[in-house]
C-alpha cells in the first residue's frame, strides 16, 4: 500500500481509554481548504479506500467493544451533526489485536460534508490500551513480503 501523509488520520495513534463513549482518532482531514464550497465527491471517480489497521493490541479491564467509522462534519471536531460513510461495526476487544485489519473499503460515492475524519465508539468498558493506523489510499494490497525458504548458498 501507498500512503500520503496528507490523506492520514493517525499513526499508531493510542485508542481513547476514557469512558464508553464516542472520540475523534488522531486528525482530520480538510477537502476544501479554499473554503470555496466546492467539496469533491471522494467516492466517486477514482478509487479511494480507507484503511484501519491495529498497530498495538488494545486492552481493557471489562469486556469493551470499539467501533470505528469515517465521517465527515461541517466542523473540524466531527460533533455537530456527523454523517457516517463507512462502518467497522462493533468488535470486540479480543479481535483487536496487531495485526488486524479494522477496515479496508472503498469510499462510497455521495455527499461529504468539509471535515473527513475517523471516530471511535467505545462500548460497555473502557480500553486500557491500543493503537491504530487510519489513513485513504489509492492503493489497497495484501501482498505481504516473506522469506523464500531457501537456504543459504543454495
Amino acid at each position: 500500500m501507498i500512503k500520503d501523509a496528507l490523506n492520514e488520520f493517525a499513526a499508531a495513534e493510542a485508542l481513547n481509554t476514557g469512558v464508553p463513549a464516542t472520540y475523534l482518532v488522531g486528525d482530520v482531514i480538510d477537502l476544501d481548504p479554499t473554503d470555496s464550497g466546492n467539496i469533491p465527491n471522494i467516492g466517486a471517480g477514482e478509487e479511494m479506500w480507507l484503511v484501519i489497521h491495529v498497530t498495538t493490541t488494545a486492552t481493557s479491564g471489562g469486556a469493551a467493544t470499539g467501533e470505528f467509522k469515517l465521517v465527515s462534519d461541517s466542523t473540524a471536531d466531527l460533533a455537530t451533526s456527523p454523517t457516517t460513510h463507512l462502518t467497522s461495526g462493533a468488535l470486540a476487544v479480543a479481535t483487536l489485536v496487531a495485526g488486524y485489519y479494522i477496515l479496508k473499503a472503498r469510499l462510497p460515492s455521495g455527499a461529504y460534508e468539509k471535515y473527513l475524519g475517523v471516530t471511535q465508539t467505545t462500548a460497555t468498558a473502557a480500553f486500557t490500551a491500543g493503537a491504530i493506523n487510519a489513513f485513504l489510499t489509492h492503493d489497497v494490497s495484501d501482498w505481504v513480503s516473506v522469506a523464500d525458504g531457501l537456504a543459504s548458498g543454495a
